[in-house]
């Protein structure tokens, strides 16, 4: 009579191994993107490249001082009619309202307003225009190569308009809010029409989605 091996050692090697392999997917599938920051969430998370701003007070604004904050980044220039101080009063809420829900929570982000209007936008006039819708906003500006270089990162536009009168024109640029996460990187962006209470809810699910990768 012919001996013949059991197949249970080869069913339980093949499961063992089975197993391993279900786990090793569930724990290296990517987290999936909500559905509603499709949209909001970059397609990639990018690092900015070196940059050399000169903010409200004459400090130098760069790379370093994104560390460690989440940051609300909005380009724009101070004699903007109707774009500009919509979208700060709306900044203004959204500190507010998280400051409001929770002390701690707008102590790690800041706002930081960034010029395209040098000739114009000079540190005195950046200081009173961005303060005046919260002191806690930073002012920034640069020579016109400097933004330019910076605003490649973001994929931000703004194109000169003719002059109505000498020195009277006025700057199409982008509206949207940029958000830049605490490791420095361009993560979301955030379209008009920018209700306060609708930012800061995706604003928590951005956070909520990055904890958990």
């Amino acid at each position: 009579m012919t001996d013949k091996k059991s197949p249970i050692g080869t069913i339980v090697i093949f499961g063992f191994f089975l197993l391993v392999m279900v786990a090793a997917y569930v724990l290296t599938k990517p987290v999936e993107r909500p559905a509603e920051l499709e949209g909001v969430l970059r397609p990639d998370f990018r690092p900015l490249q070196a940059f050399n701003l000169t903010d409200h007070n004459n400090n130098v604004f760069d790379v370093k001082r994104l560390q460690g904050k989440w940051s609300f980044v909005f380009f724009g220039y101070t004699s903007c009619p109707d774009v500009c101080p919509t979208t700060l009063y709306a900044l203004n809420a959204v500190h507010g309202l998280l400051h409001d829900e929770s002390g701690d929570m707008s102590k790690d982000m800041q706002v930081v307003f960034i010029s395209v209007d040098p000739d114009r936008d000079n540190i005195e006039k950046l200081a009173d225009y961005t303060t005046y819708f919260n002191k806690t906003f930073i002012g920034t500006t640069a020579d016109k190569t400097e933004i330019d270089k910076l605003t490649k990162q973001f994929a931000a536009g703004y194109i000169f308009e003719e002059e109505t009168a000498p020195g009277v024109y006025n700057v199409s640029h982008t509206s949207a809010i940029f958000l830049i996460d605490p490791a420095g990187r361009l993560i979301a962006t955030f379209s008009q029409p920018h209700q306060p209470s609708n930012i800061v809810s995706l604003y928590k699910k951005v956070r909520a989605y990055l904890s958990s990768l």
